[in-house]
């Protein structure tokens, strides 16, 4: 009887095929690494400082949408308050709605603003390239519209009992503030469930970019150039490239801003912020479009990206949140 020798298994290397230093990694065997991830941090129920309460729910199984959503104190069973649906940043490729970060900011914003939040979480790229977060976002405002006259299967008991659908807000940062604009461009152009309208749009640090610099941006060939980077890996197929309406608001194809699909708009920069010019350029190209609606500019100068959220107990971070506050408020 011959002898059988035990084969042994193949070693599979596994090596990085993308860098994108903290943002994301991705090696060979198809799995990624999300090194600035933030820790997850649990929902809670009356928050014995604030009254403020979060629950996760499922929006949709298909596709699969969920989202945080919080309640300020009730001290009246009629109480009705704002809704703002909001986009969370992270370049597209991280970050999360369940996240520490953004459930410490969302806390302190909702607590202040006595508004509901309904945080969105969206699918990631590169698992999830774009344009498929648009969509998710999309239909999450849909399904937050639809709450209006109360004939969900999936109702929100917080957004019937105590939503007030003549003040809805839609916001985000970064990649977020991109997804709030491209949100609001859909809402100029098609209707939301039940004629819901958007009262305001809060776009901070918005992340905009195309293949010609504007402002005090260096000339930086693509391949060297982040924005690009990030655009051309969370949609490598987009018509246009960085030029594409997604990115560059002012790219050929791109509706006019002039249809945005709200009330007032508030644009944040921090003069540090990389991205700052590109929020000044959309500020300014919205002034000129002919749209009608109210607009605003808040700009913290000696600050960098996303300051509220890595420094959430500075006097800056709360001076910038009492400016939100102010806005859906006015």
């Amino acid at each position: 009887m011959a002898s059988t020798t035990p084969i042994t298994p193949k070693t599979v290397t596994k090596e990085i095929v993308t860098d994108m230093g903290t943002f994301i990694r991705i090696f060979s065997d198809g799995s990624v690494e999300r090194p600035l991830q933030s820790l997850f941090a649990p929902p809670s129920l009356n928050d014995p400082k604030t009254g403020l309460s979060s629950k996760d729910i499922v929006i949709s199984h298909n596709p699969t949408i969920s989202s945080r959503v919080y309640l300020p104190k009730i001290t009246n069973p009629s109480s009705k308050f704002p809704i703002l649906v909001y986009f969370h940043g992270g370049a597209f490729v991280f970050e999360s709605a369940f996240s520490q970060i953004y459930h410490e900011h969302i806390k302190a914003f909702a607590t202040e603003a006595n508004i509901i939040v309904v945080s969105v979480e969206y699918s990631l790229a590169p698992e999830h390239p774009l344009p498929t977060c648009y969509h998710e976002c999309w239909a999450a405002l849909k399904w937050v519209s639809s709450h209006s006259n109360n004939t969900l299967n999936n109702a929100e008991p917080w957004l019937i009992q105590h939503g007030d659908f003549n003040r809805v807000f839609i916001g985000g940062d970064s990649a977020g503030g991109n997804i709030t604009h491209n949100i609001a461009i859909q809402a100029g152009i098609e209707s939301l469930p039940c004629d819901v309208k958007i009262l305001g749009a809060i776009l901070i640090h918005p992340y905009f970019h195309s293949s010609y610099p504007i402002g005090s941006e260096p000339i930086i060939e693509p391949e060297n150039s982040i924005c690009h980077k990030v655009w051309h890996l969370v949609y490598p197929n987009a018509p246009s490239g960085i030029d594409n309406p997604l990115v560059n608001p002012l790219g050929e194809g791109a509706t006019s801003l002039e249809k945005l699909g709200c009330s007032k708009i508030i644009v944040c920069v921090a003069g540090k912020d990389m991205l700052r010019d590109r929020g000044i350029w959309y500020f300014e190209s919205v002034e000129k479009s002919g749209w009608k609606g109210k607009l605003e500019l808040f700009e913290e100068k000696d600050e960098d990206h996303v300051y509220h959220l890595l420094k959430p107990e500075s006097e800056i971070a709360k001076k910038f949140i009492k400016r939100l506050v102010s806005f859906v408020q006015e």
